[in-house]
């Protein structure tokens, strides 16, 4: 290291050398709302809030008060991550009887634009509930040829109040229409390890191992219930990815824990900049040390790991062979950073300096 200039006033500066370039895979978002995203426009001022019921009232009042289309906030976010080294996403898009398929459809238009180089997997959300909104089961059929391609749940018992009401809803529109789950799971408590393991039975029964994600999964991050350990090993067996956001007080997940049981993390923006929260940006990087910084990452390894569940896990969790198996330094698809090492890029979270996908450059 370069040596600080002393003058008779004293150290005034110090001389780097100029950082490498690190080449890195791309980023896979496997978590993000852009349909409620404010990205782009005006600014929100939020509501207090303090149970989920409150927080998912607030977002329904939201989303008829926005100055631009969903078309054109997704668009904004969206580009704006694909800038950062998002190179593909799961967006979790709201469908409801309010709603009909305007959120499916403004959210397709805008990764449409952005293909080949951003890849979006849409899931058809029941934000509102299905049971406690009918007609929205039929509307998240419809979804599945209107641009969604998975099938998303909300908490059986915290929003419906029916575990295998609304369960037998969501894995019989993914039945018939051959496609994958992604649920949001905010129920804590043994309840919500119980519904977990329902989950992983109904993943097993249907031949869905490996195609199955819980998001959130609250209760997995609670060390004193009695059946963590139980759960962790019923979510191994079924295969089923666990995506976490590292969100303000939202729990997180013991990835030492988690790796002893061989379950698979991924990581996620959730809301930026909606109703839920007034934080996110859609970068992967942000999200990565975020994580990392939750979780008390002190070694390289520690770093390393929360960069890999931002980068190649995610794109094992869509199916994207090229983001999956990283194609090394030389390869067509790749981020450069100005930095030495992943552990240090992590700290660092700076922005890529160049964004390649199958060897051409990315502008958004």
């Amino acid at each position: 290291m370069t040596a600080p200039h002393v003058t008779e006033k004293g150290l005034t500066m110090t001389e780097l050398p100029h950082p490498t370039t690190l080449a890195t895979p791309g980023f896979v978002d496997g978590h993000i709302h852009p349909d409620k995203t404010t990205w782009g426009g005006p600014w929100l001022s939020r509501k207090p809030a303090a149970t989920l019921a409150e927080l998912i009232a607030n977002d329904r009042a939201t989303q008829h008060d926005f100055a631009l289309s969903v078309e054109d906030r997704a668009y904004a976010l969206l580009s704006n991550a694909l800038r950062n080294g998002t190179l593909a996403m799961r967006a979790h898009v709201d469908v409801s009887t309010e709603l009909g398929l305007r959120n499916i459809e403004g959210v397709r238009a805008a990764a449409e634009r952005l293909a080949p180089h951003l890849t979006v997997q849409i899931v058809a959300f029941p934000q509102f509930g299905v049971l406690t909104d009918p007609g929205t089961a039929d509307l998240m059929s419809a979804a599945l040829t209107a641009g969604a391609d998975l099938v998303g749940g909300i908490d059986p018992i915290g929003v419906e109040n029916d575990l295998h009401g609304h369960l037998d809803t969501i894995f019989g529109i993914a039945d018939r229409a051959g496609r994958d789950l992604d649920i949001h799971l905010h129920d804590g408590g043994e309840g919500g390890l119980a519904e977990i393991r329902e989950i992983a039975a109904r993943t097993i029964a249907s031949g869905r191992q490996e195609r199955v994600t819980i998001g959130h999964a609250f209760a997995l991050c609670d060390a004193s219930l009695p059946s963590l350990g139980e759960t962790l090993d019923r979510v191994a067996e079924a295969g089923i990815w666990i995506a976490t956001c590292a969100l303000g007080a939202d729990p997180v997940p013991d990835l030492d824990r988690f790796e002893r049981h061989g379950v698979r993390v991924v990581a996620g923006s959730d809301g930026v900049r909606d109703s839920w929260s007034p934080f996110g940006n859609g970068s992967m990087i942000d999200r990565a040390h975020l994580l990392a910084y939750r979780t008390g990452a002190l070694t390289d390894a520690d770093l390393e790991r929360v960069f890999r569940i931002a980068t190649t896990a995610g794109g094992t969790m869509l199916g994207i062979p090229e983001l999956a198996a990283w194609g090394g330094a030389e390869g067509g698809t790749r981020l450069e950073f100005p930095a030495e090492s992943i552990a240090q890029l992590v700290v660092d979270r700076p922005a890529p300096t160049r964004v390649l996908r199958d060897g051409g450059e990315v502008l958004a």
